[in-house]
This record gives C-alpha cells, sequence and structure tokens, in this order.
C-alpha cells in the first residue's frame, strides 16, 4: 500500500474541522484520585489492558487478569497490580523501568463500560506491597505501582457494536483464528509442529501456570477437596 497517496490529517485545526466538540460533561468526567467509584470499579474487575512505551518509542499493550479485586488500590492516589505468570517477555516491565508512564484500561465482565487509568509507574518487590496479594494468590515476584494522574470512564458503545459480552454474536469456536497455528507460523516452527499439536501444549501449560497463581493455601484446600471425591 502506497501511504503517501492518501489524504492525512496533519494538524489540530484540522481534526477540529472533522468532529463535533466534546460536550461538558465528557470534558470535566476526569479525575485525578481514586474516589469510591474508581475503588468500586477496579475491585471488580477481572481484566485490564497496560498500555507502555518504550526508550526507542515503540508502544506496546499487555493484557492483564485475575479473580475480582486482583488490583488493589492502595489509597487515593496509588494502585498495585501483582506481576502473575506470564512468559518472561517482560516487554511491560522493561518500559515502566525506564520510562515509567502506563495507561490502563479496566474491563468488568459484562459490563460494557470501563475505566481508564493514566499516570506513572514504577516496579518493586517490597515484601508490604507483595503480601497484600497473598489471600488470593500466590506472593508475586514483583508489582507494579500506579499513580494516577487522570482516570475517567470510558462510554460503551465500542463494546455494544463488537457485542462483546452477546454470545450470539460471536464467531463460532470452529471458525476462528487458531492460535497454535499462528505461533507455529510466526515462530518458524513448520514442519515440526501442528497448529492442533501446540495448541495442546499450549493449554496444558496454561493449567500448569494458572495452578501457580493461587496461594499455597489455596492450593492445598483444593488438593484436599480432590481427594475427598
Amino acid at each position: 500500500m502506497n501511504v503517501d497517496s492518501l489524504t492525512t490529517v496533519n494538524s489540530e485545526e484540522e481534526l477540529l474541522d472533522i468532529y463535533r466538540p466534546p460536550t461538558n460533561v465528557v470534558i470535566n468526567k476526569e479525575v485525578h484520585e481514586f474516589d469510591h467509584g474508581c475503588r468500586d470499579f477496579i475491585a471488580a474487575s477481572t481484566f485490564l489492558l497496560m498500555g507502555t512505551v518504550c526508550e526507542e518509542g515503540s508502544l506496546d499493550v499487555s493484557p492483564r487478569g485475575g479473580p475480582a479485586g486482583f488490583v488493589k488500590v492502595l489509597d487515593e492516589k496509588y494502585l498495585a497490580i501483582p506481576d502473575l505468570n506470564g512468559n518472561n517477555r517482560l516487554d511491560s516491565i522493561r518500559n515502566i523501568i525506564t520510562q515509567g508512564k502506563v495507561g490502563l484500561l479496566f474491563i468488568i465482565p459484562g459490563l460494557g463500560e470501563t475505566l481508564r487509568v493514566n499516570g506513572s509507574a514504577l516496579i518493586t518487590t517490597d515484601k508490604e506491597i507483595l503480601e497484600i496479594f497473598s489471600n488470593e494468590l500466590r506472593t508475586p515476584k514483583t508489582a507494579i505501582v500506579v499513580q494516577i494522574e487522570t482516570g475517567f470512564i470510558h462510554c460503551a458503545k465500542s463494546f455494544m457494536r463488537g457485542g462483546m459480552w452477546e454470545p450470539e454474536t460471536w464467531t463460532d469456536k470452529e471458525c476462528r483464528p487458531s492460535a497454535g497455528q499462528i505461533l507455529v507460523d510466526h515462530s518458524g516452527l513448520e514442519g515440526e509442529l501442528t497448529g492442533g499439536e501446540l495448541e495442546a501444549m499450549l493449554e496444558v501449560g496454561y493449567e500448569h501456570d494458572l495452578k501457580l497463581d493461587h496461594s499455597r493455601k489455596n492450593r492445598l484446600a483444593e488438593s484436599l477437596r480432590k481427594f475427598k471425591r
């Protein structure tokens, strides 16, 4: 594609000629601390997207998930996110160490509105912070501490357009792209593994890693329940 031939928007003035001005509610909805509404939203959220930027300016977005309340609001200015089992690329962690900025999008299953939080961030191994996750989860190696600069509710239109919480609109499982096949293609594993074989390996790995997420107390309780059956 020849992008040089495209008509582009090159100034804020041009942009404002295309779009209507935002309403006062939209302009004024930003907050600069975690009020009761933000705290309740974060406590109910089981999933978030984290945007970071590296030293060279390349952007990255990483998913983070856990049981409701896995992100802890520490006070009116700070929250903490546990760094749970991942693939050890550490893209977000490296970017935070070098640049110290994040953008977060909190999601609650079944709810169309999302909560956006932008701010500064750091990586900590402080025992006092890490141990606040230990009741539900295994104590993480590190946590991401975020200081809010701006936060606001984002409207539900995108989720509604995409049928995010409407299973009847979802693509049938057999028609969805194969993550295993994509990984085979991207990793140069053609001829060594099939997409189906790699998907089976992924499922085993997911099960193993997700069990390790739970605290030792919870793992022992689950083992005892299985034994009694």
